[in-house]
């Protein structure tokens, strides 16, 4: 059945009818430019807001629309009845347009329910709790955006702004890239919190194309570019593996800004520092290990969070430090 003041539209779908418009558009994906719909803000008239219903979307790649739907209006991500990657609840627009709400130079987003429930917990836990403030302090993690690419609204001069999506085809992390460029030209990130999005994880999915050292190469490039000119110095939070090869992945130039490296283990504590083997300068960088304690900020975390039950976070908190000004999360 068609609701009053909606229209069916092509493959099952049904889009509000309503002229009225917002001049947002959606990020959607996966299924090719027919899938790509924008609906009207809620109708004052019915009191219904626009809605795309039983549309499927396959998988996220280089098929997605590189402009926004010709047309204005609030743009919704195609909502996935039974099978797919992810589908907008459908209340979700009467959420993600609210009056007043910031959006000018903003990616709106909102938080998520996973699909099947006990699939990748930690990210989802992660998106779903991060403060106001860490959608952007916490944008250097491995987790990727800080709002997740199917729940993306912005204005439609924003996007214009920012610049397409990069379509260079599977193994090409677009959601990634588009962010970036994002924050680069000063945007802004905003969750509704409330959940409004059933994320679907599936082996198949075109993320799993995207090798994990092309993620690890863009990570370490905007690190480099968005954060370490501000400090004069700073310790790396990690003796470990993933400390040492953050350090060895820097320009040589951000390498000598690295006083230190911290940590817990009294093991990597007691050898005092660690040897830079594979420089070309002589001697060879050594760089101090030290006890956490004993560190001083800024630091760039490299510990992963939420799997010490809660040890690592409890240090952290214990030095009363202020995120993005005293430390960043690269984990």
């Amino acid at each position: 059945m068609v609701p009053p003041g909606f229209r069916r539209w092509g493959g099952g779908r049904v889009v509000s009818a309503c002229p009225a418009t917002d001049g947002l558009i959606p990020f959607a994906g996966g299924a090719g430019p027919s899938m790509c719909t924008h609906v009207s803000r809620p109708c004052a008239s019915h009191g219904l807001p626009g809605a795309v219903i039983g549309a499927q979307c396959v998988a996220a790649g280089p098929s997605r629309r590189k402009e926004p739907v010709p047309g204005p209006g609030l743009g919704l991500r195609e909502q996935t009845l039974e099978t797919g990657t992810e589908g907008l609840r459908t209340e979700a627009p009467a959420h993600l347009w609210r009056p007043g709400l910031p959006r000018s130079a903003k990616i709106i987003g909102c938080q998520v329910q996973r699909e099947p429930p006990n699939s990748t917990q930690r990210y989802t836990r992660w998106l779903n709790q991060l403060e106001p403030g860490q959608l952007l302090t916490q944008a250097f993690t491995s987790h990727g955006p800080t709002v997740p690419m199917p729940t993306w609204f912005c204005s439609r001069a924003w996007f214009s702004h920012v610049g397409p999506f990069d379509e260079g085809g599977r193994g090409v992390p677009e959601d990634l890239l588009f962010f970036y460029e994002h924050l680069r030209k000063g945007g802004g990130v905003v969750r509704v919190d409330r959940s409004l999005l059933v994320y679907r994880y599936h082996p198949a999915a075109a993320t799993h194309a995207v090798l994990e050292t092309t993620i690890w190469t863009l990570r370490v490039r905007f690190l480099e570019e968005q954060a370490l000119p501000r400090w004069a110095t700073f310790t790396i939070w990690n003796a470990g593996r993933q400390g040492r090869r953050l350090y060895r992945s820097l320009t040589a130039e951000s390498r000598r800004k690295v006083v230190a490296f911290c940590d817990v283990d009294e093991n990597k504590i007691q050898k005092g520092f660690y040897c830079h083997e594979e420089s070309q300068e002589r001697p060879k960088p050594r760089v101090p290990v030290l006890h956490f304690r004993a560190a001083r900020p800024p630091f760039v975390i490299c510990v992963k969070l939420d799997l010490t039950g809660g040890a690592f976070e409890d240090n952290l908190r214990s030095l009363h430090l202020r995120e993005g000004r005293d430390f960043l999360h690269f984990s």
